[in-house]
């Protein structure tokens, strides 16, 4: 019993070692838990502001990436969001129509659309980002760099190649 792989090498114990405790199934059901409140919280104050214009998860999702990279392509955009040419048409149509987005013809690929945010896009993207920066730093804080650190490769590790690729493109801005 105590050589078999997750049990403990005390005798008569059948718990799992304390190192493997994270790894039960109530331990992982509890994380997906705090991960849902988490998020809930995390776009209660966002989800607010964008309800006054009509906006949704989505239109943040873009404000937020063509921010992060200004001139970014349709098609990096799609990528890195991973919604369908539909999806971010109906999202892009509507923050270029109200004046959030601006849409340029490719300098080198004339059929190529670049993306920028135009001074109320900006200010909007700075409005719900700070709101989710307080969030997070207050947590930060809480938790301790060691935690973060943590927490941050958790993350990464959960996602999938394609995403990981996509988020380390963005540079290392704010990562250790």
């Amino acid at each position: 019993m105590g050589d078999r792989p997750g049990h403990d090498r005390r005798a008569g114990s059948s718990e799992p070692p304390n190192h493997l405790l994270y790894l039960t199934d109530d331990q992982l059901r509890t994380g997906i838990e705090a991960m849902f409140f988490a998020y809930r919280g995390f776009t209660a104050a966002p989800d607010a502001i964008l309800q006054d214009k009509d906006y949704g998860r989505a239109h943040h999702r873009a404000l937020h990436f063509i921010h992060r990279s200004p001139g970014t392509s349709i098609n990096n955009l799609l990528g890195i969001l991973g919604v369908s040419k539909q999806s971010l048409n109906r999202v892009l149509r509507t923050l270029i129509a109200d004046g959030m987005v601006v849409s340029r013809v490719g300098t080198e690929d004339k059929r190529e659309r670049h993306l920028y945010l135009s001074e109320e896009g900006e200010a909007l993207e700075r409005e719900l980002s700070d709101a989710q920066r307080d969030r997070m730093r207050s947590a930060y804080r809480a938790a301790g760099p060691a935690a973060v650190a943590g927490f941050r490769r958790v993350l990464e590790a959960m996602m999938d190649e394609d995403m990981l690729r996509h988020y380390e493109a963005l540079g290392p801005r704010g990562r250790p």
